[in-house]
């Protein structure tokens, strides 16, 4: 059950995601790899407390210390101003525009979904890809978040079991292990 994205709207961005990473060989695409659910959770980082923004720390567990990354951190007045107004937007909120009106990601992906169509899912992918050309502003947040989604820590919702790392023989955060002289000086 998707957290801020209802189901209509979640499905058109997984849709969406597919088609700019999609299953090539070896690399799980964008659905396998969780990005819309990244993607969900962004959006609705403050539906929870403390927000999905920042996952605790030092250590994930997968290679040793206790695993804390799942515990998120709360956020201090100033951070959380700007994470609200980035995802958020500014809303007319003077304290949110003094360097002026923000159009925030949710409002974004809301012009977007609208932009490319509820019947965007049942569309083959070459009017798919077509009508994410002709929103390039969409096309490019929905990108960025999809990489994220794709190859960022698992605890934000995407990369699932680690698999987009896997795919482009990343170890991932290897903390406490660190690297050793030989995997750094190597190609």
């Amino acid at each position: 059950m998707p957290l801020y994205l209802d189901p209509a709207s979640y499905a058109v961005v997984e849709a969406a995601v597919e088609r700019l990473i999609p299953a090539v060989d070896d690399h799980p695409g964008a659905g396998v790899l969780g990005v819309a659910d990244y993607i969900d959770r962004t959006l609705g980082a403050f539906l929870v407390d403390p927000p999905l923004v920042f996952a605790g720390g030092p250590y994930s567990g997968r290679f040793g210390g206790e695993a804390s990354f799942s515990h998120f951190t709360p956020l201090g007045r100033l951070e959380e101003l700007a994470w609200r107004t980035r995802i958020e937007g500014s809303q007319g909120m003077p304290e949110r525009e003094f360097n002026g009106p923000v159009l925030g990601w949710q409002e974004r992906y809301r012009e977007g979904i609208a932009a490319v169509g509820a019947d965007f899912c049942d569309l083959d992918s070459e009017e798919q890809d077509r009508r994410l050309d002709r929103v390039p502003e969409f096309k490019e947040l929905l990108y960025r978040h999809a990489c994220e989604g794709a190859y960022g820590a698992p605890e934000y919702g995407g990369n699932r079991d680690g698999a987009g790392w896997a795919a482009i023989r990343f170890p991932g955060d290897v903390q406490p292990r660190g690297y050793t002289d030989p995997e750094v000086s190597e190609p």
